[in-house]
C-alpha cells in the first residue's frame, strides 16, 4: 500500500528481493495540471511496469475493500504513504502484522510532513523507521532504524530521495528478519509530531534568525515554499545562503549586484533564487535586471 514517489523504491526492491506482491493498493487517480487531466499516482505506474494488480478504492475502510484484502491471504502489509489510515478491520488481517515504513526516527516527528518539518525545524539528524502499525498515528511498536545526518543546506526533495533509498532497503531487511525482530513500545513522552503542510506555513516571519528562516525554505521546498510579499504580490524564494550585511528584519537591499533580505537580530538572507507572483523562477541577478528596488523596500 502507497501512493507517492518516496514509496516506489520500496515496492520495486520488495519485487527485486523475491516477495511474492499479491496486489498493490494506492490512491485513485486524481487530476493534475492545468488541464485537469487525470494522473496516475507514481506508484501505480510503477506497479503496472512491474506487472503488478493494481487497486485504488476512494476509501480503504469500506467493506467490500475489507473482503477483497481479505481474500488476498497476505502474509502481510508493507505500508509506505499510503495516504490512507488503515482500519482496525484490515489491521487483523495478516498474520504478520501490517509493517509501515515512516522517514523519521520515532517517536520524534510522527505525522504527515516528517521530511518537511524535521527540517524547518533545525534538525541535524533524522532516519527512517519500520513499525507495526496500530490503531493510533504512528504509534506503533517499532522494529528497525536507520539514522543519517542532514546536510547544512540539503533541502526536502533531496533529503527524501536519499530516505526513499535507504527506507526501501530497511523494509526489505525489516520483511527478512521479521521472525527474529523484538518490536520495542516507543516512548510517548518522547514523540514530537509533523502535521501535513498548509500553504500558510510557508510564510515567512522575518523576526526569526537567518538560520531559522534559511531552514523553512529548505524544509518547505517545493510546497509551500518559503515566501513574503512583496509590494503586494507573493515573492517566493527558492533558495537562499546566510549574508553577512546587517539589515532591520524584513529590509530588502542591493549590494554589489546581490539580493539581500534582513532578518531577526539583524542578521540576514542572500536570496539566491526567487519568484515574484506570475513571473518565472530566475537567479536573484536576473530579478533585479528587471525590477528596481525602491531604497526603503521591505518584504511582509
Amino acid at each position: 500500500m502507497g501512493t507517492p514517489a518516496f514509496a516506489v523504491p520500496s515496492l520495486e526492491r520488495i519485487v527485486k528481493a523475491g516477495h511474492v506482491v499479491a496486489a498493490v493498493f494506492t490512491q485513485p487517480d486524481r487530476p493534475k495540471g492545468r488541464g485537469g487531466t487525470l494522473a496516475m499516482p507514481p506508484v501505480k505506474e510503477a506497479a503496472l511496469r512491474l506487472g503488478l494488480p493494481v487497486h485504488q478504492p476512494e476509501r480503504v475502510k469500506r467493506p467490500e475493500v475489507v473482503e477483497q484484502i481479505r481474500a488476498l491471504k497476505p502474509d502481510a502489509i508493507a505500508v509506505v504513504g499510503y495516504g490512507q489510515i488503515i482500519p482496525a478491520s484490515i489491521l487483523a488481517i495478516p498474520p504478520h502484522g501490517i509493517i509501515n515504513l515512516h522517514a523519521s526516527l520515532l517517536p520524534e516527528y510522527r505525522g504527515a510532513a516528517p521530511i518537511q518539518w524535521a527540517i524547518a525545524r533545525g534538525e541535524t539528524r533524522t532516519g527512517a523507521t519500520t513499525m507495526k502499525i496500530d490503531e493510533g498515528l504512528d504509534t506503533g511498536d517499532m522494529l528497525l532504524k536507520w539514522e543519517t545526518a542532514i546536510g547544512p543546506e540539503e533541502t526536502a526533495p533531496e533529503l527524501s530521495a536519499r530516505l526513499a533509498a535507504a527506507g526501501a532497503d530497511l523494509l526489505t531487511r525489516t520483511l527478512a528478519e521479521l521472525p527474529t525482530i523484538h518490536p520495542e513500545p516507543q516512548d510517548d513522552a518522547q514523540a514530537t509530531y509533523a502535521p501535513i503542510l498548509k500553504k500558510e506555513d510557508g510564510k515567512l516571519d522575518w523576526r526569526l534568525s537567518a538560520r531559522e528562516i534559511l531552514n523553512r525554505i529548505r524544509g518547505f521546498e517545493p510546497w509551500p515554499g518559503g515566501y513574503g510579499f512583496l509590494r503586494g504580490q507573493r515573492f517566493q524564494i527558492w533558495r537562499a545562503a546566510l549574508g553577512t550585511p546587517r539589515l532591520p528584519p524584513g529590509a530588502l537591499r542591493v549590494i554589489n549586484r546581490n539580493l539581500y533580505a534582513g532578518c531577526g537580530d539583524g542578521e540576514s538572507l542572500e536570496l539566491r533564487e526567487v519568484q515574484l507572483e506570475g513571473k518565472k523562477r530566475m537567479p536573484a541577478a536576473v530579478f533585479l535586471n528587471g525590477f528596481i528596488l525602491a531604497d526603503s523596500e521591505v518584504l511582509q
